[in-house]
C-alpha cells in the first residue's frame, strides 16, 4: 500500500518517462531534464541553473516532496543539487524544477530525458513552537557542531 499522489506532464515535458522508484526498495522517484532536445543545458565549472522537470504534483496535505541529490551524478561528474534537500510543500502547484550545480572539474551537460535527481514524498507534522524561559537539560547542552564526537 502506498500514496497516490497526482500530476500532471507539462507541454515541454511531454515524452519524457513520468517520476518512478526505479525499484520496489528505492525510497526515490527519479525526476527528469526537461529541456529541450536540440538545446541542451551546460553546467560550466562552479556553475548552477535551475532545470525543468515538466511535471506538476499535488500533494496531499501533511506531506512534503524532497528533491535530492542522485549520488551516481556526483560521483562521476560532481554535479548536485544546491538547495538540498530541496522542499516542495503540499500546497504548491508549480512546476518543480531542480537548481543542479556542478562542482566537478570539467562542464558538464543535462540532456532531456537524463535522470537529474530524485524526489522523496514524506510525511511532515503541524508543529507549534511554545515560548519558555528555560530548556530541559540534556547529556549534550548546547554543545554545537563535532561535540559529539569528541
Amino acid at each position: 500500500m502506498g500514496l497516490t499522489v497526482p500530476f500532471i506532464t507539462l507541454e515541454h515535458g511531454r515524452g519524457l518517462t513520468p517520476p518512478a522508484q526505479a525499484s520496489s526498495g528505492a525510497a526515490g522517484l527519479d525526476l527528469r531534464a526537461a529541456v529541450g532536445e536540440d538545446t541542451p543545458l551546460t553546467l560550466q565549472p562552479g556553475g548552477y541553473a535551475l532545470i525543468p522537470t515538466g511535471i506538476a504534483i499535488a500533494l496531499p496535505e501533511g506531506y512534503e516532496a524532497q528533491v535530492r541529490p542522485r549520488s551516481g551524478l556526483a560521483a562521476k561528474h560532481g554535479v548536485t543539487v544546491l538547495n538540498s534537500p530541496g522542499t516542495i510543500d503540499a500546497d504548491y502547484r508549480g512546476e518543480i524544477k531542480v537548481i543542479l550545480i556542478n562542482h566537478g572539474a570539467a562542464p558538464f551537460t543535462v540532456q532531456r530525458g537524463e535522470r537529474i535527481a530524485q524526489m522523496v514524498i514524506a510525511p511532515v507534522m503541524a508543529v507549534t513552537l511554545s515560548p519558555v524561559t528555560d530548556l530541559e537539560d540534556t547529556a549534550r547542552g548546547a554543545g554545537g557542531f563535532g561535540s559529539t564526537g569528541v
